[in-house]
């Protein structure tokens, strides 16, 4: 199989970010850095990654964490942040996160080691709706909500797919907004925003297609159930 792939079913990132750590050359197969993509692998072979030998998991873990403000969501961070994998350093199999979160957003964010289910989650192709509780500045226009429904046009030229919105309440200098996108770009949302006149104040994910955050406290985790697993899979 190829190698990002053998990455992923041992646990050590999605394929995605498998594809970037062979890039950065922290890959080695039998003694050998391998920095090109497309190299096939066998269970035979030594796998290494950072030095340090990896394995298939047969046992699949999924994890649902309420992530807080002032985290990063990556495995080690170079600046030395938190990060939201030093909540599962003593985990029983090696996680990683299903998409990020933003340093300064907060909510709901899956972690496991299912390889193969983390890429489908987070390619483009399947559209897995993500829903947001935004504070932002002001009031929305009847406008300016038509504008994010239909599509706007971010900072880099790049144009929105329509998203689903709904103001949940108006406070005298800013509003609670409900939105919900498929897309995955950088800052989308406090993008978006942005474009229409708007600056975020706070931004907390609550669900993930048909996962939600209620019942989990800021900065706590649980497993998700098996039914939770089913319908993931299903999208």
């Amino acid at each position: 199989m190829r190698l990002q792939k053998y990455l992923a079913l041992c646990g050590v990132a999605s394929r995605r970010h498998a594809e970037q750590m062979i890039s950065d050359g922290l890959v080695q197969v039998n003694g050998q850095t391998v920095t090109e993509m497309g190299v096939q692998v066998q269970e035979t072979d030594t796998v290494c990654v950072r030095g340090e030998r990896v394995f298939p998991e047969a046992e699949k873990r999924y994890v649902l964490y309420h992530k807080p403000m002032g985290e990063v969501t990556t495995v080690t961070d170079e600046r030395g942040r938190d990060t939201v994998m030093d909540h599962f350093r003593d985990f029983p199999v090696r996680l990683y996160p299903i998409g990020r979160l933003d340093y300064d957003s907060e909510g709901l964010l899956l972690l496991t080691n299912d390889g193969d289910l983390a890429a489908r989650l987070t390619h483009p192709s399947h559209e897995v709706d993500k829903t947001y509780l935004a504070r932002v500045t002001a009031h929305l226009s009847a406008d300016e909500i038509h504008r994010l429904r239909s599509g706007v046009v971010l900072d880099d030229g790049f144009k929105t797919s329509p998203a689903k919105v709904r103001v949940i309440r108006e406070e005298t200098f800013a509003s609670a907004v409900l939105i919900t996108i498929h897309e995955g770009h950088n800052r989308q949302v406090r993008r978006m925003m942005e474009a229409i006149g708007h600056k975020v104040l706070l931004l907390r994910r609550v669900r993930f297609g048909p996962i939600d955050l209620r019942g989990v406290e800021k900065g706590a985790w649980r497993e998700l159930t098996q039914e939770e697993i089913k319908a993931l899979k299903e999208l």
